[in-house]
């Protein structure tokens, strides 16, 4: 199976290919858009800014490409919400795939939303395995409401989307690479899509 994760200069990709490595796969980093669109599955990460990471997705032609791509693909944390419509922060459009605008919290909570939060309403085969309000470990400031799409919520303050899904696209609010066991398990269920 050929794994590709979208290298734009956005952080996380090392502890994404070691997680893949302890699951028995390579993930290969690219930003080229045939070995893209030549992978059995695509991973899409993200940390950091999210203005500045689309400036980086649109200098090398990968906001249309990533929109059109037809295998299983996951975005992760920023990577899950640059493929919103829209995101408060940078107020930065976004590459539209999940109709949803991604927002702030709320002033009297305390941000980032660092640590380890439970999952719930878990839907698709993503989740597989996956018990109702099991651990995953989150970093964010931004949400995506709940929505049409949403496949799994978490809650900090305000119920949110911590998983979205449409038609091949899927985006996860946490870092499954980071969330011990369960993360591992959502990762290999995505590799079985």
């Amino acid at each position: 199976m050929k794994i590709v994760i979208i290298d734009y200069g956005a952080g996380n990709i090392q502890s994404i290919k070691f997680a893949l490595e302890r699951l028995g796969y390579e993930g290969i980093l690219s930003s080229d858009a045939q070995e893209i669109k030549n992978a059995d599955k695509v991973i899409f990460p993200g940390v950091g800014e999210a203005s500045s990471a689309m400036r980086k997705l649109k200098s090398t032609g990968l906001d249309t490409l990533i929109p059109k791509l037809n295998q299983p693909v996951l975005g992760i944390c920023l990577g899950m919400q640059l493929m919103c419509n829209w995101t408060e922060e940078g107020d930065t459009t976004g590459l539209g795939i999940f109709d949803v605008d991604v927002v702030h919290f709320e002033k009297k909570l305390k941000v980032p939303h660092i640590g380890w939060n439970r999952i719930t309403d878990l839907k698709t085969p993503l989740f597989k395995d996956i018990q109702e309000n099991e651990y995953v470990y989150l970093v964010h400031s931004f949400y995506a409401p709940v929505c049409k799409e949403t496949i799994a919520k978490c809650d900090y303050g305000v119920e949110y989307s911590s998983a979205l899904k449409k038609d091949n696209f899927y985006g996860v609010q946490f870092h499954p690479e980071k969330s011990s066991d369960a993360g591992e398990r959502i990762l290999k269920n995505f590799l079985d899509l």
